[in-house]
């Protein structure tokens, strides 16, 4: 077996049984890179400066300088993360020169811990977007089927990870950008309560709804990166200073006494038949396990997605404000005056689905129509999560699809932004009431293309959310099973 076919803890073994380097770990996912990059198209900028970063932390760790078990591990970042030194595009021309002058704090963690970056990877411009076919700079494929979108707008991180281009990931969820993408690429997603991990130097898209999280091939690879990026940072205003927890304490096989629910509303109408299935199934194996699974009503769909979408896009248009040409990012060459700047620079610069988001917010802002949309909106917020509050008083958990379909085609739904919208469906409304949740892959639909299930936590409850995944996860098996097989 490979080293980059391994999971970052069956690394940690083998580097503590010095049977292995952190350098010729770094290698194998080169190689790898090498070989899968022109099929994936996962990468924008890649780190040429990665084997001198490795060579860097194993002379570290052999002078005794650097303790982190994790030093050396190599990691891919979402482009939207700011990286010193490093370009960070948001998969946009807008920002396609620009280098930040900083690191963003989670970032910042993982260089403390000795960890590597092996470049930035493709996502949806500006984070916007459900396909990954929204980036100004390539189009990345699902490594299970080419012809298809790996999701978004975390493409580029749940690609790479599911092709073994980089060992694990971080990325951003919005309204479900890590659990969406995680899902139709087979892979762990987790987004964590809002609040649990800093925002400072994620490039905002709507900033009470972003949210910094991981993508690793299991369960146990989630909760280790958890470890290092969770926790208080006084840079971020909504940052939450709670206990630090070790989050894998919680990998434990057993729930035996929890109760799951099951939302009726959530394997209705517009859920493929065979993503339904697997979800049934799913409840099934908890039932076996121990667990309570009961149905119940959570009947917030259809306003989740109205709610969620005025806010996002109403955020998103105060937020890019700032890429005018003056003061951030592409300045276009053909204007006479200041106005022409901005129109030009802005037309130039931000792509359809950016443009489209920026006018409904704008639209949603404007004086007459705020308390009609965005204030209308902010309300339905607090009964959405009241209503989750309602659920989790009887409930430990709520089970989910992630996704109501598998990864669809390249192009099927570009031409149809309402359609593209509805494969949120399921995940918006975890980020409009700040819970955490996270993809676990269950299982391949008679295409071959993964099916994954979603599990909803209580605010700051990501231990159970863990437990029960790899309680699942290790019943399951899905990775001694499926691989993807990259077909063209």
């Amino acid at each position: 077996m490979e080293l980059y076919e391994l999971t970052v803890h069956e690394l940690l073994e083998k580097l503590d049984k010095n049977e292995i380097t952190s350098k010729e770990i770094t290698d194998s996912y080169l190689k790898r890179i090498d070989a899968k990059e022109a099929d994936v198209q996962a990468f924008i900028t890649r780190n040429d400066k990665v084997q001198d970063e490795a060579s860097e932390m194993e002379e570290k760790i052999i002078n005794g300088e650097l303790t982190s078990k994790l030093a050396g591990i190599p990691i891919g970042i979402k482009d939207n993360i700011c990286t010193k030194g490093v370009r960070t595009t948001c998969g946009s021309k807008m920002l396609e020169n620009f280098t930040s002058p900083y690191d963003a704090t989670v970032v910042k963690k993982l260089k403390e811990e000795g960890l590597v970056s092996l470049g930035k990877l493709n996502m949806d411009e500006f984070a916007m977007g459900s396909s990954t076919e929204h980036s100004y700079f390539k189009t990345t494929s699902n490594p299970w089927d080419l012809n298809r979108v790996p999701g978004g707008s975390s493409g580029g991180s749940a690609a790479a990870v599911a092709a073994d281009m980089v060992p694990w990931a971080l990325g951003s969820d919005t309204g479900g950008s890590i659990r969406q993408p995680s899902s139709l690429c087979g892979v762990v997603g987790l987004k964590p309560t809002y609040g649990l991990v800093s925002r400072y130097g994620l490039v905002a898209f709507a900033s009470s709804l972003d949210q910094i999280g991981v993508i690793t091939k299991d369960v146990e690879d989630c909760a280790i990166l958890l470890n290092v990026i969770a926790g208080h940072d006084e840079k971020d205003s909504t940052s939450v200073n709670k206990e630090k927890k070790e989050y894998q304490k919680s990998l434990i096989k057993d729930i035996k006494g929890l109760k799951i629910a099951l939302p009726k509303e959530f394997i209705g109408e517009g859920i493929n038949e065979e993503v339904k299935k697997e979800v049934l199934n799913a409840a099934e194996t908890f039932k076996k396990l121990g667990a309570t699974v009961e149905e119940c009503s959570l009947d917030i769909g259809k306003i989740s997605l109205a709610t969620y979408y005025t806010i996002a896009c109403a955020e998103a248009s105060s937020n890019l404000g700032r890429f005018d040409g003056i003061r951030y990012g592409y300045r276009s060459d053909k204007y006479d005056n200041l106005r022409e700047i901005y129109i030009n620079s802005r037309t130039e610069g931000f792509g359809s689905e950016v443009k489209r988001r920026i006018i409904l917010g704008t639209y949603v802002l404007s004086s007459g129509y705020y308390d009609a949309y965005y204030k209308k909106a902010q309300r339905v917020r607090t009964v959405i999560r009241n209503k989750f509050q309602k659920v989790f008083d009887n409930y430990d958990i709520i089970l989910t699809p992630t996704s109501p379909t598998v990864a669809f085609r390249k192009g099927e739904k570009t031409q149809n932004p309402l359609e593209m919208y509805l494969t949120d469906i399921c995940t918006v409304s975890i980020n409009v009431a700040g819970l955490p949740g996270i993809n676990i892959p269950a299982a391949l639909d008679k295409d071959g293309m993964p099916i994954g299930i979603q599990l909803i936590g209580k605010h700051f409850d990501e231990e159970t959310i863990l437990r029960v995944a790899y309680t699942f996860e290790q019943e399951v098996k899905f990775r001694e099973k499926y691989k993807p097989e990259f077909k063209k």
